[in-house]
């Protein structure tokens, strides 16, 4: 079986916890053990706090999942970011260009009140990518977790 989630959420504090909770209700539905729902979700909250953070006012973004019982799919799209232009500072990744983000060297302090997320999400998922949208603002933040205990 498989199982796909498209949401449109607003760009607010109040989705998150919505789209976490969405997302483990299919899961927790395909039998997905809890230690495995419990690092997807740390991983799309971390996600969807940097959408909300760094997006431009009172736009939406997008979730994507896929889950075919073996594997978890998910992709979190923001529109774009207030500050969207070469060289701005992005969850502690610096944007050398339009088109092309350095997101590897991101590394933040243990003490770091901000950019600790992407540890997070490199840590609790497998395939962690974030890429710019060509063509438009924004980026994508594409991560993939086994379901198997």
């Amino acid at each position: 079986m498989e199982v796909v989630l498209e949401m449109t959420l607003p760009r607010n504090a109040e989705s998150a916890p919505l789209v976490r909770h969405t997302l483990d209700a299919s899961l927790r539905g395909l039998g997905v053990a809890s230690e495995i729902r419990a690092d997807i979700s740390l991983a799309l909250g971390e996600a969807c706090a940097n959408v909300i953070q760094h997006a431009a006012n009172g736009m939406e973004y997008e979730v994507r999942a896929r889950m075919d019982g073996t594997r978890c799919v998910v992709e979190v799209i923001d529109g774009g970011a207030a500050d969207d232009e070469p060289g701005a500072v992005r969850s502690g990744a610096v944007r050398p260009g339009p088109e092309t983000v350095n997101w590897d060297d991101a590394q933040a302090s243990l003490l770091a009140e901000h950019g600790r997320g992407l540890q997070l999400m490199r840590a609790f998922t497998e395939e962690l990518r974030i890429a710019d949208r060509v063509h438009r603002g924004g980026a994508i933040v594409h991560f993939e977790k086994s379901l198997a205990s």
